[in-house]
């Protein structure tokens, strides 16, 4: 249970610095990125811009991979140094959390979890 939280948590370290949302929200997340364009009445000018980059979904990822990926590589190479200390810093919590937390969740697992669920099964 402790490992797949931790697995969630470095999950979401890398999705939010390179897609800018949470694991859930790329699963779940709008399909919206693209150009939008827009024309000024009055100097009479265009523009291209792009959209839907804050959060990136894998619906964007079907849609428009060119975009999706070409931008969450630029998320990356901006983030890869806050990727790293949160990763690193994510490491030694759960390191010393499960060092600090050994006895209390032995005692579950061999009091509450192992008799009702069988000897497979452990927090």
């Amino acid at each position: 249970m402790i490992n797949a939280l931790e697995s969630y948590v470095y999950a979401s370290i890398i999705t939010e610095n390179t897609l800018g949302t949470s694991p859930w929200g790329f699963i779940t997340g709008a399909t919206d990125i693209g150009y939008r364009e827009s024309f000024d009445q009055g100097l009479g000018v265009g523009s291209t811009s792009l959209v839907g980059t804050n959060e990136i979904s894998l619906g964007d990822m079907i849609s428009n991979p060119g975009l999706a990926l070409g931008q969450a590589a630029q998320n990356f190479q901006g983030a890869l140094v806050p990727m790293a200390i949160q990763s690193a810093l994510t490491s030694i919590t759960f390191r010393l959390g499960k060092r600090l937390l050994r006895r209390p969740l032995a005692n579950v697992n061999r009091n509450l979890v192992k008799p009702m669920l069988g000897a497979g099964v452990r927090l």
